[in-house]
């Protein structure tokens, strides 16, 4: 056996142990992206690199025999900072997106292309329950938003962009009944809201699914606010709004109609309430001695949280910044509603967490066909009279297969974008002028190869060596142009005769993903 020192802990290990099985022994996870535990090592990536705490020397822990007396540290400032570079380094090469440009252009980050994939699917009323995760008025916003996801598209420049809108609003209009609503176990607390615009509402919808009681304030008879009041039935029938907000009320939502609140009341509501949001709409002067911070035009607000100057109070929508779009007045209800939950439970209020987003930037030219390759054909689905007709179930199906799938397969398995969020990686740092052009190469209909996603860590050469494929992946080129493709050029069903799935999910990245 060999003794060793990590981290001031003392520990035997085999003769030939790595120090990445000797940390792996002591329960310590290291980084790692070209290691696999099935095949011999092959150090690449430089991820996991550790350091001899005698001579400061960093070392491949993947690679990296133990030996008798050696002192290891696997973590201090030097050594995130050299896995931070070795990260800035694969992302300077990266091509792709992690999230498709549509969905981070959404004032609520709905995931539209998963909506898409749904409805072409059939399954209609799974597309409505992705959309009201972030979404709680889907059919009053399919008819009134100005779909800022559509100017994001990466289908636009090709011919038109897909009409993810009318999609939207198609989810809802469709469904008989809204999804069921699981209600988290009741926690007791209440929130009171002051607005029913479609702040308010949004706010009270995500509270009450998660288990708060919330208690809408609104100074008019009727809950809606400006949906109701400024837009005109030719724009919104009120009969829709009214379909949503009785869905809301059904959560166990309480609405006070015909309740104006002044400065005395707001204090007393504070005192009652276990959290307060201001969802007025535009801000007024008799907000003046309400206590919280403003400029005269908005109430001064922690842009991630939320949360004004005084304690436990909130403000979303025109309160805090007049910008006259329903989606994303409704976007920041749901944001609060994360905020609050946060703050209730005891936790760091930090709002609606962002993850590590690389983004591919506009098309080249010669990638268009690339793209196309996984959307239809079809010119954009167009039904007659946008105010008081969407689409049906064919033209849905029809639209929606003209999604181009540019969002990553694996966005919560890609080693290369968590640790990228981990180490808090710039994509910026080491990037070039220039990029080189995507490309799609397809199994059949069971797995897609994507070079630009690829970190060449051989993890799919040396699988489909050990499986004895006649071709397999091989590197191919030398230095910096070097990639990973199939030897004699031939193609992917010639190539993974036998471990298609299987390099598919040993890849660390999205490069390499099944199609299901």
């Amino acid at each position: 056996m060999i003794k060793l020192i990590i981290n001031d802990i003392a520990i035997d290990v085999k003769e030939g142990s790595t120090l990445l099985d000797a940390a792996t022994q002591l329960g310590l996870e290291i980084p790692t992206m070209c290691h696999n535990g099935e095949l011999e090592h092959f150090t690449s990536c430089m991820l996991c690199l550790v350091k001899d705490g005698k001579t400061g020397k960093l070392l491949p822990s993947c690679s990296a025999k133990a030996f008798d007396g050696m002192e290891i540290i696997t973590s201090d400032d030097e050594i995130r900072e050299a896995r931070k570079i070795a990260l800035e380094l694969l992302m300077s090469e990266h091509a792709g997106d992690c999230e498709a440009p549509c969905r981070v252009a959404c004032p609520a980050f709905m995931d539209i292309p998963m909506m898409n994939r749904l409805i072409v699917a059939g399954q209609f009323q799974q597309a409505l329950e992705v959309v009201m995760k972030d979404i709680a008025l889907p059919a009053v916003l399919g008819r009134i938003c100005p779909a800022p996801c559509e100017g994001a598209c990466k289908r636009k420049p090709i011919d038109q962009a897909v009409s993810i809108c009318l999609l939207k609003r198609f989810t809802a209009d469709q469904a008989n009944t809204y999804p069921a609503i699981s209600n988290s176990i009741p926690s007791g607390h209440k929130v009171a809201i002051i607005g029913a615009g479609p702040a308010g509402l949004a706010a009270a919808f995500y509270l009450q699914t998660n288990g708060i009681q919330a208690l809408v304030f609104e100074s008019n008879p009727l809950p809606g606010g400006a949906m109701r009041y400024a837009i005109v039935n030719a724009e919104l029938d009120k009969t829709v709004l009214d379909h949503e907000i009785d869905h809301i009320r059904s959560t166990g939502v309480q609405f006070n109609p015909d309740t104006k609140i002044d400065a005395s009341a707001f204090t007393t509501i504070r005192n009652e309430y276990d959290a307060v949001v201001v969802a007025t709409g535009n801000y007024s002067k008799s907000m003046d001695d309400w206590g919280m911070e403003n400029n005269g035009k908005q109430i001064v607000v922690n842009k991630n949280t939320y949360q004004t100057s005084l304690d436990k109070v909130f403000a979303i929508g025109n309160a805090n910044r007049s910008m006259q779009l329903a989606i994303r007045s409704a976007a920041q209800g749901k944001d609060v509603a994360i905020s609050i939950k946060q703050m209730l439970t005891g936790k760091p209020v930090k709002g609606e967490e962002r993850r590590f987003n690389s983004t591919l930037g506009k098309l080249m030219t010669e990638e268009h066909s690339e793209y196309m390759k996984e959307g239809s054909k079809d010119e954009r689905q167009a039904p007659a009279g946008f105010s008081d007709k969407g689409f049906d179930a064919h033209m849905a199906q029809k639209e929606a297969a003209r999604c181009l799938h540019c969002d990553c397969r694996k966005p919560n398995d890609c080693k290369l974008r968590l640790y990228s969020e981990q180490y808090d990686v710039s994509k910026k740092r080491f990037a070039y002028t220039g990029r080189k052009p995507v490309k799609k190469i397809f199994q059949q209909d069971v797995i897609v190869y994507e070079p630009g996603k690829c970190i060449k860590c051989g993890i799919c050469v040396r699988l489909t060596a050990k499986h004895q494929e006649k071709f397999g992946f091989t590197f191919i080129g030398r230095g910096f142009d070097v990639e990973i493709g199939v030897p004699f050029s031939q193609d992917l069903d010639v190539a993974l005769g036998k471990t298609a799935l299987l390099v598919a999910d040993a890849c660390p990245t999205g490069a390499l993903c099944r199609l299901d």
